[in-house]
């Protein structure tokens, strides 16, 4: 071991946690990890200065200058980032992240993003010699502030262990869902038909709302049948039926999520024109300003464009 590869054998050691991306979902897993009884040194950083108020600097936690001060002496560097373009400017670009990494340290990225970027991130890691986790974040940004998100975890078995507890105290559910890169391509399976389900439901309320149906039995009936489904059992009843569409998932990440798809699926010469389908009425109401609602807020957005009535729970 050189001189600049940290010690994980001495167990004494409090961790040194870098936690880089405080947005909708970053923020409240960075609070739960400031707050839990992972014991560790966290340092957090986002571009945004505002997103940094309330973590105090102190001998347990410290705002960063930068991405790369956030890494620099971390065991564990966890980043957060809006998609692709973000990794290759923030982590692999030349004096990025990684390369303020120690050796033996490990980069665990949360971000939602193509399979490519990931195995780009494993083989950089590895080149560096640290090691790589890949951790997309499944659930909504209300089990975020919970700390009951779900991770799809790509790891090695012995690097999984080392980042199980750190990952506990801002999940409840925690897959492990192969090596390096599995984590990745179970996210964009899962946003598959999650997102398009969500468009589904939105193009079904408009029509049961132009038929003037009753929406309680409406919703009674499918959820007694196998037409239910997650998007519109849980996400839609807590949020624009309820006229809620403030971004928890908003729909520029879900048409985001759906183009990443898209490319993954045609690189491996997959067709899957539903997904092509559900990605253009998305873009349509972005078109239309819908782009920071929530993705559940496509049911109002059909309702209008359909001109009936939005359907709403009493």
């Amino acid at each position: 071991m050189t001189s600049s590869e940290h010690d994980h054998s001495n167990d004494n050691k409090k961790p040194a946690v870098g936690f880089i991306g405080l947005g909708r979902m970053g923020r409240p897993m960075a609070i739960n990890l400031s707050s839990s009884s992972y014991d560790c040194l966290l340092s957090v950083y986002d571009i945004r200065s505002a997103q940094m108020d309330g973590f105090d600097n102190t001998n347990q936690c410290r705002k960063a200058d930068s991405a790369n001060a956030a890494a620099q002496d971390s065991d564990i560097v966890v980043t957060v980032l809006p998609g692709p373009a973000e990794i290759d400017q923030v982590v692999l670009a030349a004096d990025g992240v990684l390369d303020n990494m120690s050796p033996g340290s490990i980069l665990v990225d949360l971000s939602t993003v193509l399979p490519e970027t990931t195995d780009a991130l494993a083989v950089a890691a590895s080149t560096r010699g640290c090691h790589f986790v890949d951790a997309p974040i499944g659930r909504l940004a209300e089990h975020a502030d919970r700390g009951e998100s779900l991770f799809m975890v790509g790891a090695e078995e012995s690097v999984f262990e080392r980042v199980k507890p750190l990952l506990s105290t801002m999940g409840s559910t925690i897959h492990h869902c192969g090596g390096p890169g599995a984590g990745t391509r179970t996210k964009l399976i899962n946003n598959f038909l999650a997102i398009v389900s969500c468009q589904m439901n939105a193009e079904c309320l408009a029509l049961s709302q132009h038929f003037g149906l009753d929406l309680n039995k409406t919703l009674e009936v499918i959820h007694g049948t196998s037409a239910t489904n997650g998007q519109l059992k849980l996400n839609y009843e807590n949020k624009v039926l309820k006229g809620d569409i403030e971004p928890g998932f908003a729909i520029d990440l879900a048409h985001k999520d759906l183009s990443l798809i898209i490319s993954a699926a045609h690189a491996g010469s997959v067709p899957v024109p539903i997904v092509s389908s559900a990605r253009d009425s998305l873009n349509l109401a972005r078109a239309s300003g819908w782009g920071g609602k929530d993705f559940s807020g496509m049911g109002d957005f059909w309702c209008e464009t359909s001109r009936v009535e939005k359907a709403r729970l009493p």
